[in-house]
């Protein structure tokens, strides 16, 4: 009786100890890899601080623009945005100009260039935008078959947070869109204020990843950067010739309702990194505020 009680006793401290060392196992390997992804962050911004650009500046957008960089700001280039973006687990595209962070604040903008061609704006007269949201969910749907393939957590679209307006006098449009992950409840709804300006040969994007309760006060730093680009002569969009430039084989309803969709899971990523990272990211991008001047060598008045 006593060495049966023995027994199961010695059974039991040898189960616990292998559940101990499993799980000390697996906490290791987790903080070796969050270790990991920390110093690849970190040393993404350690590079971008030697060429970053504070505001305010003006800001050659290839051959193509000038943004008028406000103060409180920093402009990192290519290609270190390009790394910043792979540390935060994305991809860097071609079309990447650059990242714009706050020296306050929890935001951040991609900027991009996609040369499309000439996108023709005359059916915004007559857009829907419950017809603009199902052709978003529709591609939504069908991008998550990737994901799964991928072993990328599936996204929902949940609804507008703006919906789509265009200025026809500027050419500019801006449009906001809710997602989640399908699992998750709706209090990890991320989402992405896009706003887009329209040129001769393509199209500028700008797009502000921020949390949901943040928006209202940020969208309007998007929109100001957005009134502070400024495409070069010849390269405007009243600049178009029927006659020699490239139409491009969309208009400006699909490029919301089907090109873009395309970016909702980057920027659905690029939300959870904040969501879950937002210490680090302000640590490595600057307090933003003293932070900025601790890691970009810089002293805080």
């Amino acid at each position: 009786m006593i060495a049966r009680q023995f027994l199961r006793w010695v059974l039991g401290f040898v189960v616990t100890f292998v559940v101990a060392c499993v799980v000390a196992f697996f906490s290791q390997s987790a903080y070796a890899q969050n270790a990991a992804a920390d110093a690849e962050v970190k040393a993404a911004f350690d590079e971008a601080k030697k060429v970053m650009r504070q505001g305010p500046a003006e800001i050659k957008m290839i051959d193509q623009a000038v943004l008028n960089l406000p103060a409180g700001q920093v402009f990192i280039p290519m290609p270190e945005a390009g790394r910043i973006m792979r540390a935060m687990g994305n991809s860097s595209d071609p079309s990447l100009l650059g990242a714009i962070f706050p020296e306050e604040g929890h935001w951040m903008i991609v900027a991009r260039y996609q040369k499309s061609g000439y996108i023709k704006d005359d059916d915004a007269r007559d857009w829907n935008a419950d017809d603009l949201l199902k052709s978003l969910k529709d591609g939504t749907e069908e991008g998550n078959k990737d994901r799964r393939q991928r072993g990328i957590r599936e996204l929902e679209l949940v609804g507008w947070a703006e919906k789509p307006n265009y200025e026809a006098p500027t050419h500019r449009l801006v449009w906001s869109a809710i997602t989640k992950g399908k699992q998750d409840g709706n209090d990890k709804q991320g989402v992405n204020y896009n706003t887009y300006a329209l040129g001769r040969e393509g199209y500028i994007s700008m797009n502000l990843v921020t949390a949901l309760n943040e928006l209202p006060q940020q969208k309007s730093i998007a929109k100001n950067l957005l009134g502070q680009l400024q495409f070069l002569d010849g390269k405007r969009y009243s600049d178009f010739n029927s006659s020699t430039d490239k139409v491009a084989e969309y208009g400006l309803a699909a490029l919301v309702a089907g090109v873009a969709v395309k970016k909702l899971g980057l920027l659905a990523i690029i939300a959870a990194f904040f969501a879950k990272s937002i210490k680090l990211v302000l640590v490595a991008v600057v307090g933003l505020g003293a932070l900025v001047g601790k890691l970009f060598g810089r002293n805080k008045a």
